[in-house]
């Protein structure tokens, strides 16, 4: 502190008086900086980055153990990414007026979007569902929809309330789905608005859930490559060389 008013009185003497307070400021922030000294142990962290996991009043969401959610995912409120899930880059899951529901095995790709309605206009039901085995193709839009097990949501699909994919079904990459349309079992389906092409073939069916796991594999490799959520590992390898064991 001596050393640092000494610097003041120093530089007071020779500024004018209009620019001693500029000054002042500069020669205060200069001798802060060399005092900071950062631990070597802190860790770089970017405070700009957005908020992963958005809890709204009472509701939490909830991620399973071994469910993969990106980084830069957003998960707002009621939304529940069950076993196996994984919810790849840029989703956004906003169950702030209803239920989002990632079941076991499926997957939600880049850029979805997932909402759920106070309401659904149809009467059905209005939170999102999405069960097992299914796969959301990238950039697709699903509000207050649900999808049975084993489906495949194309690119760009577009689904509105109260919307029903049952089993064994696929969605064309583009397709927009009306409020309150039901997809029937084992059918191909594409357009906007959806329309019925033709029924699938068995061997197709079967092709269904060997993607959603192919994907389920692949996101492990991606599970595999993040830290963990918190700063414990800089103690532990700190501990591993005070024992001289290699990191």
């Amino acid at each position: 502190m001596a050393a640092l008013a000494r610097i003041s009185r120093q530089a007071l003497s020779s500024v004018a008086p209009s620019s001693q307070a500029a000054f002042l400021h500069r020669a205060l922030a200069t001798e802060a900086a060399k005092a900071v000294t950062p631990s070597p142990d802190r860790v770089k962290w970017d405070y700009r980055g957005q908020r992963k996991i958005i809890p709204l009043g009472q509701w939490l969401p909830k991620i399973a153990v071994d469910a993969f959610v990106a980084p830069n995912v957003v998960l707002a409120g009621q939304v529940t990414v069950n076993d196996g899930a994984s919810v790849w880059p840029g989703s956004v899951l906003r169950g702030d007026l209803n239920k989002i529901t990632v079941g076991f095995c499926s997957n939600v790709q880049e850029r979805c979007v997932l909402h759920a309605a106070w309401s659904s206009p149809t009467g059905l039901p209005a939170e999102t569902s999405i069960e097992r085995f299914v796969t959301i193709g990238a950039y697709s839009l699903l509000r207050s929809c649900t999808i049975e097990p084993e489906c495949i949501i194309g690119q760009h699909s577009i689904l509105m309330e109260g919307s029903l994919v049952e089993t064994h079904s696929i969605l064309e990459a583009g397709s927009v789905v009306p409020p309150g349309r039901r997809i029937p079992t084992g059918e191909l389906w594409a357009g906007n608005p959806a329309k019925f092409v033709r029924t699938l073939t068995h061997e197709e069916t079967l092709e269904i859930p060997k993607l959603a796991v192919a994907i389920n594999d692949l996101s492990k490799a991606y599970f595999q490559e993040y830290l963990p959520y918190s700063t414990v590992y800089l103690e532990v390898e700190k501990f591993k060389k005070s024992l001289g064991i290699e990191i």
